[in-house]
């Protein structure tokens, strides 16, 4: 058998790629291929399973491929940014994009189109119209997203939920249940959910989840995730969950266009967060792989044989790595991980370019700035010339004219 790439010099043996599927691992696995790639000295982890990202259509949409090839990121579960009217555009997105789109369903029909409230006309929660778009879309989503806080449910207090939680129940997918501002009141929220569904913002600063009611969801199998977001995480909530016992079963970024810039940055980043919290590397990896995919039932989250072949090789820079939250508490991460390389399906990322924000976000003076020093500082590496003369060859040779 010839494989199409080997990885060599992996903590775990070669690994072979073929057809887009781990192949077989084991030594010397280099001499049929037709592609070598050494890893020696590199961190090779699945691809990345961002849980909650926003790369839809709509107020807070960003396009994943320019971000994955340089974070290692190779599936971004977006996370309600369409509802049952407007998941034709997020197929679409599925559909174009170099890395995997599964999705979240919004339980509000018209997702998130705007910034904000939703949910606060009930007939925009249809159980029914809900249970019939997740029916006909089985191979893009994996669930059903609830936002719940005060400017998102209006006076309609936990309903939305209630119908998120009757359509995932019909459809056998989990709920994934966003916290944030009260009312409703949180214990009200983590006591409706069940064995499965997620609580995304787990270390929110403002639910602040550390009470009994918390214990009791994540005692009887709700999972905790990070969900950083723009707003949803903080230091000191992640570091007193952690004293009672609180783990997040899963780290995510929720990625989107107000939290790109910072206070997430990406996934590498975030999961950094957890490293200056003191949780080990090995757990922080299993929270944005295999657990992750756990959760959802997705491909992936392993380097297992007859998985995909998502990659993500990274170096370890053991080096202090200053780390922020969402409301500017500093921490220090131990290392840094730096990617260096992402493969989909055995295929490698290729750079992208980023588009720039859209006119509607919220940018401090400073990051206005550094967004225009980044365009400058490409505008000038690529307008410089590649290389001097001692790295060209002559590719068409002047013929010798012949004497007469």
């Amino acid at each position: 058998m010839r494989y199409d790439l080997v990885l060599t010099g992996a903590e775990h043996g070669d690994i072979a790629v073929l057809d887009g599927l781990i192949a077989a691992i084991g030594p010397d696995l280099a001499a049929n291929t037709h592609r070598v790639l050494d890893v020696a000295g590199r961190l090779v982890t699945p691809g990345l399973i961002d849980l909650h990202t926003h790369v839809g259509p709509g107020y807070w949409g960003i396009d994943p491929d320019p971000i994955a090839w340089y974070t290692g990121v190779t599936t971004w579960v977006d996370a309600g940014s369409a509802g049952a009217y407007t998941l034709a555009g997020l197929r679409r997105v599925a559909e174009t994009a170099m890395v995997r789109v599964p999705a979240l369903l919004n339980i509000s029909a018209v997702g998130l189109a705007g910034r904000t409230g939703e949910s606060r006309d009930l007939a925009n929660c249809d159980t029914s119209l809900a249970i019939d778009t997740i029916q006909a879309n089985r191979d893009l989503l994996h669930g059903i997203k609830v936002r719940i806080d005060a400017e998102t449910v209006g006076d309609n207090g936990v309903e939305p939920l209630r119908r998120g939680l009757a359509a995932a129940e019909a459809c056998g997918v989990p709920v994934m249940v966003h916290i944030g501002t009260a009312p409703p009141a949180l214990d009200e929220v983590l006591g409706l959910l069940r064995p499965g569904d997620i609580v995304t913002h787990c270390a929110s600063g403002i639910a602040a989840p550390l009470g009994p009611a918390v214990c009791a969801a994540a005692e009887r199998g709700v999972l905790l995730d990070l969900g950083h977001g723009s707003g949803g995480f903080a230091f000191d909530v992640l570091e007193a969950q952690l004293a009672a016992g609180l783990r997040p079963f899963t780290v995510s970024t929720d990625l989107h266009a107000r939290s790109l810039h910072g206070p997430v940055f990406d996934l590498p980043v975030t999961m950094a967060k957890l490293l200056a919290a003191g949780i080990p590397l090995p757990e922080v990896i299993d929270a944005a792989t295999a657990h992750p995919a756990r959760a959802l039932g997705l491909p992936g989250g392993t380097l297992a044989v007859g998985s995909p072949a998502d990659f993500a090789i990274f170096e370890v820079r053991e080096e202090p790595f200053p780390v922020v939250d969402a409301h500017r508490q500093v921490r220090v991460s131990p290392v840094r991980l730096v990617n260096e390389a992402t493969y989909v399906g055995g295929r490698p990322l290729t750079p992208r370019l980023p588009a720039p924000p859209a006119p509607w976000i919220p940018l401090t003076d400073t990051q206005r700035a550094a967004l225009a020093r980044r365009e400058r500082d490409i505008r000038d590496l690529l307008a410089t010339p590649l290389v001097d003369v001692g790295g060209l060859a002559d590719q068409f040779p002047r013929t010798k004219p012949r004497s007469s």
